[in-house]
């Protein structure tokens, strides 16, 4: 049985074009090409990207934070309490009104110190501003190193230039040593990124991070395998183009340099908005939507790999919204606080008996 689904998931009009059979992807008089068992490797070093992480946060994220003026501060913990402790992380965090009076009973303490306890332990669990400094460190130099090496990799390749040349003979297109390592690397930092996920800071987006940590290995594992390398790569370099900019937006942002947050914030929006909302859908969805069908007929893999791109998208719309929103919340919200400055001052100087007080000091600014 085992050996008759092996066989049925590995069927050849699954994942390749009519006439093509997994044969022809035979590494063969000097042609090399991708194997589905090369991506074991991933597992391996994405444990080794989990020491290496280690290693750069404790040795040299948690110095420059502390050049920053970052460090891990003292914080109040919550007294032991069982009864509470055994509520909080069997049941809820924040508990209605109606069991905090029943705990209230229980634990022989008044309604406002257990409302005191579950405050002070859901700021207990919240990751201090060192943790989430060393977790953006290590995010930015692999996307940094990620992007750079991904230029170096395809700068001189036709199908960077021209996104018609991906599929120029396919599928025999002989693997490169770049792209094999451009691919495993990728692979197995968001491998390390799956292991690492209950210990990693949550956000309000945690589910959809999963989901475009998932649909980001399965695209690359079937790129790999049915040797789509030449689009995947393209995927890669276009997705880490913007998180440069994000994560160097956090780092200022734990160390409270204000406007240099705000300046890579907006520069991230911009990439972000370039990258993944246009150069994404319009040429490399594109790309594999409209070429492929010019030089076979379509099957199932090219709309699996499709609907793939599809759902990564409609991530990017949704984080697109939330860009915005956030971007609207700081520029307006300056504006609002000038403004509202504006006012009183204003309302102070129309008030009676104090003109004359304010007329020596028309110079003082807003």
């Amino acid at each position: 049985m085992f050996k008759t689904l092996y066989e049925w998931f590995w069927w050849d009009r699954i994942w390749l074009p009519v006439n093509l059979t997994w044969a022809d992807l035979e590494d063969r008089e000097g042609w090399v090409y991708a194997k589905a068992s090369h991506l074991y490797v991933t597992v391996p070093y994405a444990l080794t990207f989990l020491l290496i992480r280690y290693i750069f946060e404790r040795w040299i994220a948690t110095p420059l934070a502390a050049s920053a003026g970052i460090r891990q501060g003292a914080l109040l913990k919550a007294a032991d309490n069982p009864i509470l402790e055994h509520y909080y992380t069997t049941q809820c965090r924040n508990p209605p009104q109606v069991d905090i009076d029943g705990l209230s009973k229980k634990s022989s303490l008044s309604v406002r110190q257990v409302e005191r306890w579950f405050r002070r332990r859901r700021i207990q669990d919240r990751p201090g501003v060192l943790k989430k400094f060393r977790e953006a460190s290590w995010r930015f130099v692999f996307y940094l190193s990620a992007f750079i090496g991904g230029i170096v990799a395809l700068y001189d390749k036709t199908w960077f230039y021209d996104t018609q040349e991906v599929w120029r003979d396919f599928p025999k297109q002989s693997m490169l040593e770049s792209q094999y390592w451009y691919y495993i690397l990728e692979m197995s930092f968001y491998g390390s990124l799956l292991f690492s996920v209950a210990f990693d800071v949550k956000r309000k987006d945690f589910k959809e991070q999963i989901i475009h940590h998932l649909a980001t290995l399965v695209l690359l594992s079937f790129s790999w395998c049915v040797n789509y390398i030449r689009i995947g790569t393209l995927v890669m370099l276009v997705h880490d183009a913007s998180d440069i900019f994000l994560e160097s937006a956090k780092l200022f942002n734990y160390a409270k340099w204000e406007n240099t947050c705000k300046t890579l914030f907006v520069l991230f929006a911009m990439v972000f908005m370039v990258t993944r909302l246009i150069i994404f859908p319009f040429w490399l969805i594109h790309c594999t939507w409209v070429y492929p069908v010019q030089h076979y007929p379509a099957f199932f893999g090219y709309y699996f790999f499709n609907v793939m791109l599809v759902v990564l998208l409609c991530l990017h719309i949704f984080w697109a919204y939330l860009i915005l929103c956030m971007i609207r919340k700081f520029m307006f919200g300056t504006v609002m606080t000038y403004v509202a400055r504006e006012v009183t001052l204003s309302d102070w100087k129309d008030t009676p008996g104090k003109q004359g007080r304010q007329s020596g000091k028309d110079h003082v600014e807003v």
